[in-house]
């Protein structure tokens, strides 16, 4: 069901993802009609800039890969530094390019965000998909637990909504595939509001594989940086 959209910002990271990124768009076009999609292209070598421009959608790109949480922040400041004159989104949708037609669904966590149940709205998948022995997420999971307190079944989902002033007080994020846990607990901090919301999503996997791992092995990197630098501040 498409969301009235004339108040909504759309952000769409992607990272070689020319060949799912129209399905991905075409899904958001039609849920969100009239909204401002923005594609934060991540140093892509597949010309997915090229593809987004083709499909309609605005472009910030970064000439060379700086993770998912840097490019995402120069999507973010490009709303957040907008003229005066021009009308700021109630609420900003994040998702990630290799959604394809699932991209669809999300006007439910917009809905959770409008209706005041939430601040920040996280899609948790209704199926898993791929992934590996849970190690990456796991420790995602505790890492924000320790750090806000806070319990989610999807910690890493780049699926999420959230209002203006959250998008505000949670810029930058956190560096590459620390975005989401830096995001949470920010939130969390500032005495936001978190809300999971069931979907049925699907995106592109990473299997059992030496690239699945590796993948993974990099997120998990990213995770205890992230933790790290969410450390209480000793006063």
């Amino acid at each position: 069901m498409a969301a009235h959209a004339s108040d909504i910002a759309v952000i769409v990271t992607a990272h070689d993802e020319a060949d799912r990124l129209p399905a991905t768009l075409a899904a958001l076009g039609a849920a969100f009609p009239g909204a401002r999609v923005i594609v934060a292209d991540d140093g892509s070598r597949d010309g997915g800039a090229v593809v987004a421009r083709r499909e309609g959608a605005e472009v910030v790109r970064s000439e060379r890969n700086i993770g998912k949480g840097g490019v995402a922040t120069l999507a973010a400041r490009r709303i957040l530094d907008a003229p005066a004159d021009r009308r700021r989104p109630a609420v900003v949708v994040l998702a990630d390019g290799d959604l394809a037609r699932s991209a669809g669904i999300l006007p439910a966590l917009v809905e959770t965000v409008r209706a005041g149940e939430a601040d920040l709205a996280v899609a948790s998948f209704a199926r898993r998909v791929g992934g590996g022995f849970g190690v990456a997420l796991g420790f995602a999971r505790w890492a924000i637990e320790r750090r806000c307190g806070l319990r989610l079944d999807a910690p890493i989902s780049g699926q999420r909504a959230l209002s203006y002033e959250t998008l505000a007080a949670v810029t930058p994020f956190a560096p590459r595939f620390g975005m989401e846990i830096g995001m949470t607990v920010d939130a969390a901090r500032a005495g936001l509001r978190v809300k999971e919301v069931e979907l049925e999503l699907e995106h592109r996997a990473t299997g059992r594989t030496l690239r699945g791992f590796l993948h993974r092995f990099r997120q998990l990197v990213d995770f205890a940086a992230v933790y790290w630098s969410r450390r209480p501040r000793r006063r």
